[in-house]
């Protein structure tokens, strides 16, 4: 029970940081698809001086997501710095997997997309963040984002889920070698508390293998990468550390942008994070403008 304390109480934290003085405002519970009879909701903050730019941010911890989490003083570096914020909701586990989940997020971003003019910004250079699972589904855009279908008959399934730069904190990226090489980390280990995000799959020996891959962003590293930073504390058990190198390294080997801020003697989460979204504003700024996409 650990590791699903540690992620509660980092959904906590981001749901405590106190609110100053309104200086946006929140469009709530905007519906973005459904599943199952289920409505996909993201909420939608808007800044006082808005740039123009958008950046979804992933509410996930261990792959669940509530509106309970989403909290407007957490996104504060990233008003402040003009942005957009879209604060994606996604159907959780352990009523749907990470495929499942994975194509909610290709389903918020293309309605971003689609959206563009509505929420005044530039479609063609949109950022995304999330920490943890938020980390992990931010991730997956990064490298599994793509055009959608041109015959869809919704109009937004058209568009495409890809995303222009990353800024995120302690995701998985490779449950095939989650510590080490060939330690696997599907739903066992320090991840068995949240198997049922694996689904049935999981106990398969031979779709395990395929699954593992399937949800690894490690393994859809391409050269057309956007800019990605990562945030990660060197004692975190949950999440090592060595995710978060070995994906940046392999990244690296395509030619990507890639930046690793290690905090030393952190664990999964910290008290002072929010120094760190304001550098994720700042991260923002250098590379998800369109000239600095040229």
């Amino acid at each position: 029970m650990k590791a699903v304390t540690r992620i509660f109480l980092f959904l906590i934290l981001c749901c405590a940081v106190k609110a100053g003085a309104a200086d946006f405002t929140r469009t709530e519970d905007v519906i973005y698809g459904r599943k199952f009879g289920t409505a996909l909701t993201m909420d939608v903050f808007q800044p006082a001086k808005p740039k123009g730019l958008g950046i979804a941010f992933m509410v996930s911890g261990g792959w669940f997501s509530a509106h309970e989490s989403v909290n407007g003083a957490f996104y504060k570096p990233f008003l402040d710095h003009g942005y957009t914020l879209f604060a994606v909701v996604h159907g959780s586990q352990p009523k749907f997997t990470i495929p499942e989940i994975e194509q909610d997020i290709h389903r918020a971003i293309r309605f971003i997309r689609h959206n563009a003019k509505k929420y005044h910004i530039d479609p063609d250079h949109i950022g995304i963040s999330g920490a943890s699972a938020g980390g992990h589904l931010s991730l997956m855009m990064a490298v599994k984002g793509t055009n959608g279908p041109a015959g869809a008959k919704d109009p937004i399934d058209r568009e495409s889920s890809e995303i222009q730069c990353v800024a995120c904190f302690f995701p998985p990226t490779d449950f095939l070698n989650y510590s080490k090489p060939g330690d696997e980390a599907l739903g066992n280990g320090v991840l068995k508390q949240f198997k049922p995000a694996f689904g049935p799959r999981a106990d398969d020996e031979q779709d395990r293998l395929k699954l593992e891959r399937e949800v690894s962003p490690i393994y859809f590293v391409h050269s057309n990468m956007p800019p990605i930073m990562i945030f990660h504390g060197d004692a975190d058990t949950l999440v090592p550390i060595y995710q978060a190198k070995t994906f940046l390294k392999r990244c690296e080997e395509v030619g990507g942008v890639t930046k690793l801020v290690v905090r030393e003697g952190k664990g999964h989460g910290w008290g002072n994070i929010m120094q760190d979204v304001e550098l994720c504003a700042d991260w923002f700024d250098e590379h998800l403008r369109p000239e600095s996409r040229k």
